[in-house]
């Protein structure tokens, strides 16, 4: 579903705006990085209060779960954020892959080789119990070990949110086709045609899903998926009139994990 708060007609190479009276702070991929997402929080917490009063919105860029340890916590922090903020969730491939496996034991095989077995571990105690499972087993296990509360939160989340000149999505956009009409396949996965793409939408698309050491800003495009579980780094863009800015949580990473693409 798309959801369209307002927007006005200029191209993206100009300045790009979000309404009057509003404020938007929009956070990239958690990870399960359950430490770093609270302390942004309180960042962004006392950047919105140091501000001018706003209605504000607080945008999760989705995969909010898997490789990081804390995704049980990450889910229960969105969940409790949700009765305070007003909170939109973009879903991820992440979590498209997490939903899925409840009902197909391939998924659930695939997703724990993409991240999910941490995942799984933050619901679970015992990880000799989880090793002992098979795939079946553990697939009929998983309605059982993940609350309701945090399957309703995944399951209400939107593939895209469009605010004033800014979409939000996870991956990005398959250019050239009208937001409408995008696949959730693109809207979750998309990465080379759209990184690489020289195009004009007329908007400004801020996505996460392609890790970066840093920020990556370009005249349609804001990637900022700074690697929390890869390079130790959450990062949230706000959003305000025509202007921008970042926050930034950070830690050491002991050894460099693996970059993987999905």
């Amino acid at each position: 579903m798309l959801r369209h708060w307002q927007r006005n007609s200029r191209a993206c190479g100009l300045k790009a705006r979000i309404p009057q009276g509003h404020r938007v702070y929009a956070i990239g991929d958690v990870h399960g990085c359950a430490d770093l997402l609270a302390v942004l929080l309180e960042r962004i917490d006392a950047d919105d209060f140091a501000r001018e009063p706003a209605e504000t919105t607080v945008v999760f860029l989705g995969d909010l779960i898997d490789r990081g340890p804390d995704s049980a916590r990450v889910l229960d922090m969105v969940a409790d954020l949700q009765t305070r903020r007003n909170v939109r969730l973009i879903v991820g491939n992440h979590e498209e892959m997490f939903l899925a496996s409840f009902r197909s034991g391939r998924v659930l095989r695939q997703f724990l080789q993409h991240g999910g077995r941490e995942t799984i571990l933050s619901y679970m105690e015992d990880a000799d119990a989880y090793a002992r499972l098979t795939i079946e087993e553990l697939r009929e296990q998983l309605p059982r070990l993940v609350p309701e509360r945090h399957l309703q939160l995944l399951r209400s989340m939107d593939n895209i949110l469009m605010i004033g000149d800014y979409v939000f999505v996870h991956a990005g956009i398959r250019p050239g086709v009208p937001l409408a009409e995008q696949s959730e396949q693109d809207l979750r996965w998309i990465r080379k045609d759209f990184l690489d793409a020289d195009f004009d939408p007329g908007f400004v698309v801020v996505h996460g899903h392609t890790v970066a050491p840093d920020v990556i800003s370009g005249s349609c495009r804001i990637g900022i998926d700074t690697g929390a579980y890869l390079h130790g780094r959450l990062t949230a863009i706000g959003l305000e009139g025509v202007t921008r800015w970042f926050l930034h949580e950070e830690k050491a990473i002991a050894s460099p994990m693996p970059v993987v693409s999905a």
